[in-house]
């Protein structure tokens, strides 16, 4: 079983909440500041992306966005940021008018993740010209390693992009001088100081910001924060704390984690990382609905027949089945990934494009979910299978796993949301491992054509006429649309064809990776992309009976063969709301 937080700090006592929560940062005097200094190439970066949302916010009535606060455990409003007034401009005095330093810490800097994601997407951004002049990279972790090892361990993972080759070992020579390590332990206030010490030294009396990415597993997360907040937390700038998941593995956990997070740090403080949401068809769906005219009347339940929500990996559990044997597919995938998405399409048009605006949109989608029923879910596990001479393994030959585990590697839902606009349209959740394809892919299956003209030509099969929108997320993004059309010729033979926005036919730059997105929008204090703590109790409220009868009725899960399809069960499923899963067609 996963770790539960039954206090707030498994090494030591209480206590006060740290400069981290008092403090106010003034972001966009920072920004301001930062436009004045023709010295740093950052200023022609993020000032003016943040200036370019701003430029198409949407307003309310009044012509004014409206301000949303989160709300503690006992309902109480958290410390913000500095938002500026419209209208108004804030002279920054002399003393403040100089350049600010950027130290990143990646806390479980020896990790995977820290090797594979957060450190080749800190360079990306480097490459890019998107951090500060100003900026260091220091690695955390208990391996002793010297900074010189640092280095050598993250120059075997970063890559250049495609375009742009130029410069590119130069370009890495200069970002690994920028990079640090400090060995120790987590629960170590002392560590945690002599890290301090050595950012107060690299940052040379300057006005200094500081984000900790927390790469670690959750068990350890309120020591890092509390060691980081009483010690090594920024004295005169912001001080942010990006949180990977799991958030937890049900309400009470969860609940319990953002208590005491929440001991040390403001609600806008802490960025939980879903990346999914990086993904750049994820974030380009508000903008499909939001900005063009043709989509927005048809979102609803009078044109939308269901909506399908697939993620597949064609590889199992492979070196972590320890780990995914705490948490299963449900947890792993569809509690988070997939919900998070299904917020997004869902939501109603929010008062303007603010993170508050947005977070407010998507927690009301989840409350007005309908609570999920057994008789709605399907689970599934891989078993053995050979393929030719190839043996492919079982989920429970993992010899970190029990060999009498129930943990699905497949899961299927129907899930509803009762509301005006979604009343009674399945939005249907498939995700699975060691399947044949990878895939994730939003699919918007649309109603018959009434009294269709064309009917005969299609015969009895009407969902073969069916209007289907796929964004496929991974891989090879994509935006297509199926549509009946006719072949040419004299007869009159109806064909179903695509009207196809292939990103890299249309886009041939590289697509910017989900991590580079959101360690950027966290740097600049952008938070529509990160969960916030309604939100997280929102999704777990809906999950979490239907994890707690799977497991008390011990239900056995359907096995499937390592590279199929899945089990047959998600297809009753489907038959049962009368749908048919839209990625059979496409295989």
């Amino acid at each position: 079983m996963a770790t539960h937080l039954s206090t707030c700090s498994s090494s030591s006592a209480s206590f006060p909440p740290s400069s981290f929560k008092n403090q106010t940062p003034h972001f966009i005097k920072f920004i301001t500041l930062l436009r004045e200094s023709h010295s740093s190439r950052w200023v022609s970066q993020i000032p003016l992306r943040i200036l370019a949302r701003k430029h198409f916010q949407l307003k309310s009535s009044n012509g004014h966005p409206l301000n949303a606060v989160s709300f503690n455990a006992a309902g109480n409003t958290l410390g913000q940021e500095y938002t500026e007034p419209r209208g108004k401009s804030f002279p920054i005095s002399d003393s403040e008018n100089v350049a600010s330093n950027l130290s990143i810490t990646v806390v479980g800097a020896s990790g995977d993740l820290a090797k594979k994601k957060i450190f080749p997407a800190l360079f990306a951004l480097y490459y890019e010209d998107c951090l500060p002049e100003n900026f260091m990279v220091f690695g955390y972790a208990r391996t002793q390693m010297t900074d010189e090892e640092l280095r050598n361990m993250i120059s075997r993972t970063l890559t250049c992009r495609i375009d742009k080759r130029e410069n590119c070992e130069d370009k890495m020579d200069q970002f690994l001088k920028r990079c640090f390590y400090h060995a120790g332990q987590y629960n170590s206030e002392e560590d945690f100081a002599e890290l301090d010490s050595k950012m107060i030294e690299k940052e040379a009396g300057s006005k200094s910001n500081r984000l900790f990415y927390l790469s670690i597993p959750p068990n350890i997360f309120v020591d890092v924060v509390r060691c980081a907040s009483v010690k090594a937390s920024s004295a005169n700038g912001w001080t942010r704390v990006i949180v990977e998941k799991p958030f937890g593995r049900d309400s009470e956990s969860s609940a319990e984690l953002t208590k005491c997070l929440k001991q040390y740090l403001a609600e806008d403080q802490i960025f939980r990382i879903d990346h999914y949401l990086g993904k750049e068809l994820v974030e380009n769906l508000s903008v499909l609905r939001f900005s063009n005219l043709v989509f927005e009347p048809v979102w609803s339940r009078n044109y939308i027949r269901n909506v399908q929500l697939i993620f597949s990996e064609d590889f199992g559990t492979e070196g972590r089945g320890g780990y995914f044997d705490k948490y299963g597919i449900i947890r792993d995938i569809m509690q988070n990934h997939l919900l998070q998405i299904l917020a997004l399409f869902a939501m109603e048009t929010p008062v303007s494009l603010d993170a508050e605006d947005i977070r407010n949109e998507k927690v009301k989608v989840l409350r007005s979910m309908r609570p999920l029923l057994l008789e709605d879910v399907v689970i599934g596990q891989y078993k053995g299978h050979s393929k030719g001479s190839k043996l492919y393994p079982a989920y429970i030959d993992d010899p970190t796993v029990p060999k009498d585990s129930l943990t699905p590697t497949f899961a299927a839902a129907a899930l509803f949301i009762d509301n005006a606009r979604w009343d009674g349209v399945p939005f249907l959740m498939k995700a699975g491992k060691a399947l044949h394809t990878k895939r994730a892919e939003i699919r918007v299956q649309f109603r018959h054509v009434p009294g269709n003209l064309y009917k005969r030509n299609f015969g009895t099969d009407l969902d073969k006429a069916t209007n289907e929108l796929v964004l496929r997320v991974q891989p090879d993004e994509a935006i297509y649309l199926k549509i009946n059309n006719k072949v040419p010729g004299l007869g009159m033979r109806l064909d179903r064809s695509d009207l196809n926005l292939l990103y890299r036919s249309r886009y041939p730059k590289e697509i910017p990776d989900a991590y580079e997105r959101l360690l950027l929008d966290a740097i600049e204090g952008e938070r529509r992309l990160f969960i916030r703590s309604d939100e997280l109790d929102a999704a777990w409220s809906l999950f979490t009976p239907l994890l707690k009868e799977l497991e008390q009725k011990k239900i056995v899960p359907e096995l499937y063969p390592y590279g199929s399809r899945g089990p047959v069960g998600p297809h009753y499923l489907a038959a049962k709301h009368n749908v048919r899963w839209g990625d059979l067609s496409d295989d």
